[in-house]
Parts: structure tokens; sequence; C-alpha cells
């Protein structure tokens, strides 16, 4: 904060500025101290008129990576966390949702292994021969890592959840992309390009500052998905983005100790819907509703199979 004078006449008018950043701009709060102040009273005035400005910069607005949200939204945000329901899973609902979650994961990727399937190779633990097999497999034992890590979020660490999942489908297993990577819909139209190769780095970097710097300020599930979007937003692996960022979604809920989330197949079209909502409207909101719907659907169709 600095003092700022201006001079008319004979009178001087006296501001206290607080400039900051905003994108490419250059912003400033002004707060009125008064004309023709002595530097008793000048001091006096600052010091409150300090207090006004830190108030305003406490509530003005937190960065979102390429936009701001402020308090009272961030307040609005965290309300959707009280739909979630605690509960629980047991060892048997443990198996259910694994199933269900590799199912599903892999088939929104294009995966032909069907649900019966899958709950032979997961309980086989070994046979597998083909890439989406060998896959099923991996991506299992990656929910199983997810739930009993004791690391925090970290590049590591979301290096190490891809090597889990890829590891003998994929040379680039755990490797960040040296590549450019566009995502393109059924009629092959680009949607989304990730970020530069030259900008990976920086942006990964930012994603974990981030985290660190905000993680209590946002409840488990609003944290979750903001973290899951950015790192789909910038598309850091060559291939296998999307079941990363669905178990790195999962992972700040376990790690918070609520439960997980199966974003199921059938529902990929609203999914993905919500990822373009975020990245060209910087609107969080449908990605919180959708992640409601699909928890209530995980827990209603882990009870029917217990």
């Amino acid at each position: 904060m600095y003092l700022e004078k201006r001079k008319t006449g004979k009178q001087t008018k006296y501001y206290l500025v607080h400039s900051y950043r905003e994108k490419d701009k250059v912003k400033k709060i002004r707060k009125y101290l008064g004309v023709n102040l002595s530097d008793e009273e000048l001091k006096k005035r600052r010091k409150y008129a300090e207090e006004f400005i830190l108030k305003i910069i406490e509530e003005y607005n937190t960065d979102i990576f390429n936009f701001k949200l402020t308090k009272k939204q961030i307040e609005r945000l965290n309300e959707y966390n009280k739909q979630i329901k605690i509960h629980h899973l047991s060892d048997k609902d443990w198996k259910i949702f694994t199933e269900e979650f590799v199912y599903n994961t892999n088939a929104i990727e294009g995966s032909g292994v069907e649900l019966e399937e899958v709950k032979v190779l997961i309980e086989e633990k070994k046979g597998a021969k083909y890439s989406d097999e060998i896959e099923t497999q991996n991506v299992a034992r990656a929910v199983k890592f997810i739930r009993t890590t004791k690391e925090d979020l970290s590049l590591e660490l979301i290096k190490r959840i891809h090597k889990i999942c890829f590891d003998g489908t994929k040379e680039y297993a755990g490797k960040f992309r040296d590549v450019g990577v566009v995502v393109t819909n059924s009629r092959g139209e680009i949607v989304h390009s990730g970020a530069p190769v030259s900008k990976l780095n920086q942006f990964l970097g930012d994603l974990i500052k981030w985290y660190n710097k905000n993680k209590i300020k946002f409840k488990p599930l609003i944290l979750a998905g903001i973290i899951h979007n950015q790192f789909e937003e910038i598309h850091p692996f060559q291939d296998g983005n999307g079941r990363v960022g669905r178990l790195l979604l999962n992972f700040i809920l376990l790690r918070n100790k609520y439960p997980p989330i199966n974003i199921l197949l059938q529902n990929r079209g609203e999914y993905y819907e919500t990822l373009q909502k975020y990245s060209k409207e910087n609107d969080l909101k449908p990605t919180i509703k959708f992640l409601i719907k699909q928890y209530k659907k995980t827990l209603k169709s882990i009870a029917k199979k217990r």
C-alpha cells in the first residue's frame, strides 16, 4: 500500500492505494483519507484505511487458476458439500465399488471389457493378455493405492497413479508428455487442447501450489472437483488423463475421509458437458451438482448389491 497525493490549488487530498494484478491488467483499491491533513492526523487515518483495504482484499477474491471467486462465492459453493452424507464403505462395499469404478472409468475411455469380466480379472489378479484386460487389473490396483497411501497431492503422486494404471500397456506410463495433445468429439472436432508442452511444468507446479495454499478454504467435494477439473484442463499425459483425473477426484475425497464417487458410463455425455462449462465459462457449479448426483447413484448401486 502507498500514499497518493492529489493537489488542486491550495488543497491536497490524500488517498491510501493498494495495487494488484488481474490477468494482464493492474487494478487499484483506493481509500480517501481527507484533505490538508497534518502528519499526526494522516498517520491515524492511514491506520484505519489499511484495515479497511485489508478487509476488502480478504473478501475480494481467491484465484481459481484462470478466474476468481469472492469469499461469498466460496461459501455458496461450500454449501453444496452438505448434500454429501458421509457413509464409510465396508470391505464388501469397497469390493463392489472397485469393480464398478474400474468398469465405468475404463469404459468411458473406450474399453471393451464388460462388468462381469472386470469382476473375474480383479479376482484373479493375473492372466490378463490384452491391453484392456491389463488396464482393468491396473486401475483396480490404483484404487487400492489411493485408499491406502499416506501421501498428500504432489507431482510424484500423480505420476505414480499413471504408472500403476498403464504399466505394461503404455511405454510412457508414469511420464508427463513431451508432445501436444487435443481432445476430440465423436465427429473428430477438437473440443479441448491440453496445456502447451512449454508451459506444462509451470501449470503443474501451479496446480500443486494452489492446492497447498487453498485446500483449507474449500470443503472436500468442492476441492476434489476443482483439482479434477484443472487436471483435465492441463491434460499432462499423452493418454490416460481421464482415468487419472477421476482417481485424483477420489484421492482428494478419501484423504478428507469422504466416500468415493463413481462416474457412470451412461452419464458420460453430461460429465463432458460439465468439463466444457468449466473450461469455457469458468463455471464450477455444473461439476459439483453432477458429482452429487453421481455420488447418490454410487451409494444406491452399492446398497443393491450388498
